[in-house]
């Protein structure tokens, strides 16, 4: 087996396990994969154009890249890549990138502004080429520096979920690599020499919150090699008798926690100790 091969079964098992899981895709959806020029989306594209091949029920995809108005930018290697496979493709322009620059300083962070921006515009071409779901790239370690921004900077304990509703009710947005490594993600892209465009906005701000968490993240692997795996089973293994959350306690009708809830199982096979799992 050769090593896009090896990559490509194991990312394409976790993808699948994350649309069984989570009900991603259904008989006869039409998915927007928003591609960004990024290694994420270039994998999520390729992976699922192959479970597409694979799958018992029919789909569709269109690819879909938002030209955004950067300094620079040219998408020419990106629309050639999707022409050479074969993508269904649209390429839509909209200058974003002045409507950031122009309401936020200099030094702030533009992810947040740029990313509903791009989002709404994403969002009515979906509506316009008829599509049931938007597929976004967002992987595992996405998921829990997520995490862990909530938890240090917002109170919130919160990552971000594999299928929700938009706020407007209109969309259905997807994240079939919730359970993908980012490592792996960058080996098969690399291997795969996809055309990646830089972005130009908020990846020349070097002091990014998110980065250091990404640090942080390696930093902690010297302690626990496995803590990556640790924490991505714990988003699926919550004990809500065990937060602080009163409105929680009362949805789910908790009286009060028990103690045996806090036993802690024997270590399992990979040496990770898990705690059980509340019905």
């Amino acid at each position: 087996m050769t090593p896009v091969e090896r990559l490509e079964r194991e990312l394409s098992r976790d993808l699948g396990r994350a649309i069984a899981d989570f009900g991603l895709i259904s008989e006869g959806d039409r998915i927007m994969v928003c591609l960004s020029g990024g290694k994420d989306s270039y994998t999520m594209l390729h992976l699922l154009e192959r479970a597409r091949r694979r799958a018992p029920v029919r789909f569709e995809l269109v690819a879909v890249h938002l030209d955004q108005g950067h300094p620079g930018y040219d998408g020419s290697p990106l629309e050639g890549w999707l022409s050479e496979h074969g993508y269904e493709h649209r390429i839509l322009r909209e200058d974003t990138y002045s409507i950031v620059t122009d309401k936020l300083d200099a030094g702030s962070t533009y992810c947040s502004l740029c990313s509903r921006l791009r989002r709404g515009v994403l969002y009515n071409a979906a509506q316009a080429l008829g599509c049931t779901k938007l597929a976004l790239g967002h992987h595992r370690d996405d998921a829990l520096e997520t995490l862990l921004l909530n938890l240090m900077f917002t109170g919130s304990l919160k990552a971000m979920p594999p299928k929700l509703l938009s706020d407007d009710g209109r969309n259905v947005v997807i994240r079939p690599l919730i359970y993908c490594a980012e490592a792996r993600i960058a080996e098969l892209a690399e291997l795969l020499r996809f055309p990646i465009l830089p972005c130009d906005l908020c990846g020349s701000q070097e002091h990014l919150m998110r980065k250091q968490v990404k640090r942080l993240l390696v930093d902690m692997e010297q302690l626990a090699p496995r803590v990556r795996e640790s924490m991505l089973g714990a988003l699926g293994n919550v004990k809500p008798s065990h937060l602080l959350d009163t409105e929680l306690w009362e949805k789910l009708a908790l009286p009060v926690a028990r103690e045996s809830d806090e036993a802690l199982r024997a270590p399992q096979a990979d040496g990770v100790r898990r705690l059980p799992i509340v019905d």
